[in-house]
């Protein structure tokens, strides 16, 4: 098979996972209150349908990639997503929201093994300088996949029922699934390396070029990384609903000793989860802050945006899409632009000016009152768009590039963890402000109170907005995006840490990652003659 049509078969997996777990996302979060009535569920028992999926992605990105980098990342992507479509098709069959719940947990589990493989593949497909086209068009599929998943899932869930919208992923996992099991990719020249006399330890995967099999994985380590991440989204999602109570306060307290403890067995274990290549480097912990503020910004933004538009300018759900629609259109535009910005100005000016255009797009929504216009929260929308689509393909640039092949896969999951982590966290911070800022505003306390607004991977989940009155949110609206857009602005100060060019080591190897050891050719008799 030739070089190019590799990539091209991996550029297509990558992409297919990638929406399919975006899609599953957005139409979920349509088809929740119609799979409510129909199996008599709770609100709870509906919200443990998304927060049960994101606790079991999030806590086991990190070692999927690891799994990924040790079998093979195309091995492990075939087993998550036809894991995931098998998930799909069961929760569709379901008979009571139990059965959902415990479904959709074993369908994070897979999702967990998808996702980093879907970055670890196109590492071992590409050189690190042809990476930044095939990135950005993943993260415009994401971005398409985004704007499509409410109007696929509300047309599924109106006509066919809820259950549809979970047979949606199930043909395209499985295509993609078999053909990653059936179709041997070659390694890429440029991954494999020649040492003088080849043992089992320095193999690589013959399907992906993967690093070495006899490296024993950190199961230790991997059990305190998601134990901390356990204990922090779950608190995370808690907060919305209850605030800080005694149980959250010792969620918080028990992911802090953990991440401490997980810091302290990487530093002193001779096989650590995630190396000292990646944990100690200052521009992939740089990237990784960057997504993880622009995120929660951005998804933070989003959570009081939507209230504002359904509540204070009384906007049906659909003229509410239709007031976001301008950022998904960006995300999806954004992606490839800033692949030729980044090769032109170079990563760190190019995520700075995304960042400039994340926080102007928060500041904007701000100044919004009650006789805010289409085109201008049309506006807002537009540049949070335009800086997050941007950020997600750099930021996501850094980290993979900065990645050995060996060490794809753990990157992958590092990627993906912060983009989990990230709209949670906004989630959080957005309704603890508003909760604190709106009785004030109000000269009282409100009547209602905030509601849990917890986040499912692809994004919020808004419901039972708070009942405050109109100017009283309005003013609390505008102190929260204000804290959100200083969240966004460290995520810029951040960038300064990153390299100014991604091919500097071009300077230095001009063979980039080529490297052949070769026999040294033996002088030839007229060559000898000449010079001596």
């Amino acid at each position: 098979m030739s070089s190019v049509r590799h990539r091209r078969l991996t550029l297509v997996g990558s992409i297919t996972g990638a929406v399919i777990v975006a899609l599953d996302g957005t139409v979920l979060t349509v088809a929740q209150p119609t799979m409510q009535r129909a199996l008599h569920a709770s609100f709870v028992q509906v919200q443990w349908t998304s927060t049960g999926y994101l606790i079991a992605v999030a806590s086991l990105l990190v070692f999927a990639g690891r799994l990924g980098d040790r079998f093979g990342h195309q091995q492990i992507f075939a087993v998550g997503i036809l894991g995931f479509g098998a998930t799909s098709a069961g929760i569709g069959l379901a008979s009571d929201v139990g059965w959902v719940i415990g479904l959709r947990v074993a369908q994070g589990v897979f999702g967990a093994l998808l996702q980093p493989a879907t970055l670890g593949m196109l590492r071992a497909a590409y050189p690190r300088d042809q990476l930044g086209m095939p990135l950005a068009l993943r993260t415009s599929a994401i971005g398409l996949a985004a704007a499509a998943g409410p109007i696929v899932g509300g047309a599924l869930a109106a006509h066919l029922g809820w259950r549809a919208v979970f047979f949606l992923n199930v043909a395209p996992a499985l295509v993609i699934g078999v053909l990653a099991l059936t179709v041997q990719l070659p390694t890429p020249a440029h991954t494999r390396t020649t040492a003088p006399t080849p043992t089992p330890t320095s193999s690589s995967s013959p399907a992906t070029g993967a690093g070495t099999s006899a490296a024993r994985l950190d199961l230790p380590g991997a059990c305190l990384l998601a134990i901390t991440l356990v204990c922090l989204v779950h608190t995370l999602v808690a907060i919305p609903e209850t605030g800080w109570t005694a149980a959250t306060t010792l969620g918080g307290v028990a992911a802090a000793v953990t991440c401490g403890a997980f810091i302290r067995h990487e530093r002193r274990t001779a096989s650590p989860l995630v190396p000292p290549s990646v944990l100690g480097s200052a521009t992939v912990l740089s990237a990784l802050a960057i997504l993880l503020s622009a995120s929660a910004a951005l998804f933070g933004a989003l959570f009081v945006g939507t209230y504002f538009l359904q509540d204070v300018l009384a906007l049906d759900p659909l003229e509410s899409g239709l007031r976001v629609l301008p950022l998904a259109v960006m995300m999806v535009l954004s992606a490839p632009a800033s692949a030729v910005l980044q090769r032109r100005h170079g990563p760190r000016r190019t995520t700075m000016a995304a960042m400039v255009l994340l926080t102007l797009g928060i500041l904007l929504l701000a100044q919004l009152d009650q006789g805010a216009t289409a085109v201008e929260t049309g506006a807002g929308f537009l540049l949070l768009g335009a800086g997050f689509g941007t950020v997600m393909v750099t930021a996501t640039a850094v980290i993979v590039h900065q990645a050995s092949v060996d060490n794809a896969g753990v990157a992958g999951g590092l990627q993906q963890t912060a983009m989990n982590i990230g709209p949670t966290l906004g989630v959080a911070v957005a309704t603890m402000l508003l909760t604190l800022t709106a009785p004030i505003a109000a000269g009282g306390r409100p009547y209602g109170g905030a509601s849990r607004g917890g986040a499912s991977h692809g994004g919020g989940v808004l419901v039972d907005g708070p009942r405050w009155t109109h100017d009283a949110f309005v003013s609390a609206m505008g102190s929260t995006l204000l804290a959100l857009a200083v969240l966004a602005a460290v995520g810029a100060l951040a960038a300064v840490k990153l390299p100014r060019r991604l091919d500097a080591e071009r300077t230095r190897n001009p063979r980039r990652e080529v490297i052949h050891r070769r026999k040294p050719r033996p002088p030839r008799a007229t060559e000898s003659r000449y010079r001596r």
